[in-house]
């Protein structure tokens, strides 16, 4: 006698086959997701290696109204001699808000 075959092996076989279709687009999608992301990497070094490369800013000039600056003019005007200590002593508080 045959054998008879039941709803039960085509539904097996249609749950195999679905879940094959379903990995099967998951893997592509996964694949493109990977080749998309490459590309817009590639873009990005692409504009990064465009941009002119900024040249580092010029080192601060002293600030001639800065206090610590307007002392070590007076310490080397001193040590040249054309300050005395008395002249350099009240130009230094003065310079300094003392």
């Amino acid at each position: 006698m045959r054998r008879r075959r039941g709803p039960g092996l085509l539904m097996a076989a249609a749950v195999v086959g679905g879940a094959a279709h379903v990995g099967a687009k998951g893997a592509q999608k996964g694949q493109a997701a990977a080749q998309q992301e490459a590309d817009q990497n590639a873009q990005i070094a692409e504009l990064q290696a465009q941009q002119p490369v900024a040249a580092a800013p010029p080192p601060a000039a002293a600030d001639d109204n800065d206090p610590m600056v307007k002392v070590q003019k007076l310490a080397e005007l001193r040590a040249a001699g054309a300050l005395t200590d008395g002249a350099f002593s009240a130009a230094k508080v003065k310079a300094l808000g003392i």
